[in-house]
């Protein structure tokens, strides 16, 4: 059974999307690989970095939100990208570019609504909300951090 990040629906369905569109790029002509095919690389591979860093900070709303606010724009700019080369040619594959985009066009309709659930409902995680002076520093770390004068 997944765990963490990994058992939200949108970061397996953006993972997901990470692998199909680096798998597409690879077969761009080769002027292409290494401009626009990086480009929608980078912004796909960065939804997932995106709900994976802000699931890390999830303790502080606005860090979450912000996070996840930063992997709609990139799955935003992962459309871009697409229309873009398929508007110019470089994607020749409609059937590839119709499934991406209608795929993205979900995927951020699952960010938006993860965003405006996050925005209505946010409890820090139980776990976190122990107080700092739970955690102590073992005595010789202590001492190598502050030795006496």
């Amino acid at each position: 059974m997944a765990s963490g990040f990994k058992k939200l629906e949108v970061f397996n369905l953006a993972f997901e999307l990470s692998l199909k569109v680096h798998k597409m790029s690879l077969t761009l002509p080769k002027f292409e690989t290494y401009e626009e095919g990086s480009q929608v690389r980078r912004s796909s591979k960065s939804v997932c970095a995106n709900i994976v860093e802000g699931y890390a900070l999830r303790k502080y709303k606005n860090e979450y939100l912000h996070h996840i606010y930063r992997a709609y724009g990139s799955s935003e700019e992962t459309l871009l990208h697409l229309e873009e080369l398929f508007n110019t040619g470089s994607l020749t594959a409609k059937e590839v570019y119709d499934e991406l985009s209608s795929a993205y066009r979900t995927l951020n309709a699952k960010l938006f609504n993860f965003i405006q659930s996050i925005e209505r409902e946010f409890e820090t995680p139980q776990f976190l909300k122990e107080p700092a002076s739970s955690y102590t520093i073992q005595d010789s770390l202590a001492e190598d951090m502050n030795p006496e004068p």
